[in-house]
């Protein structure tokens, strides 16, 4: 099985490394990426249930997986939401999939954001997992500017076996990940 760019820079360079500069005792303890969870909630689906049907389009291109249909777990009154109702999307990529959707994501897409000076570099849980928000979905190479009926942000959760935050950061600025100030 071919292992991809980012895997392969991970277990050349960036594995001896962080066993370098935070001296684990074990090669198990240096930290990895676990899963990768990409979230885009659709609001206006309560309205028009084929703004979901979209969505879910732009999603499978992107992540190149079918996304699960997230449903409202509480009925809300004020926003016309019932319980049950489908309001989003969600993927969850692991594997070559995670490392080809990361590779596209700090090489080719948050390079394309407008103004870009690097992501949000204490946007991390406290348990070595990191949040990214975006905007738009048109920064994706495989989006087609026509085609989209609108332009929708989406959640990015970096799941990663560190302990804390400080490894975690190391670990993707070793990967690749644009940091700002």
């Amino acid at each position: 099985m071919a292992k991809t760019r980012l895997q392969e820079k991970y277990l050349s360079e960036v594995a001896k490394a962080m066993h370098d500069k935070f001296q684990y005792k074990n090669v198990m303890e240096i930290p990895k990426i676990e899963k990768v969870v990409i979230n885009m909630g659709v609001g206006e689906a309560v309205g028009n249930s084929k703004a979901l049907e979209s969505a879910v389009a732009d999603m499978t291109q992107i992540a190149g997986q079918k996304p699960v249909i997230t449903k409202a777990k509480k009925s809300i009154a004020a926003f016309k939401v019932r319980q049950g109702m489908p309001l989003g999307a969600k993927v969850t990529l692991r594997g070559d999939r995670m490392y080809y959707f990361l590779d596209k994501l700090m090489n080719l897409a948050l390079p394309r954001v407008r103004d870009f000076r690097g992501v949000n570099a204490s946007a991390f849980d406290g348990r070595g997992n990191y949040a990214l928000g975006l905007k738009e979905q048109l920064i994706f190479p495989e989006i087609e500017y026509d085609k989209i009926d609108k332009v929708r942000g989406m959640d990015i959760i970096i799941v990663t076996t560190a302990k804390t935050d400080e490894e975690a950061r190391e670990l993707l600025k070793l990967l690749g990940m644009p940091f700002g100030a």
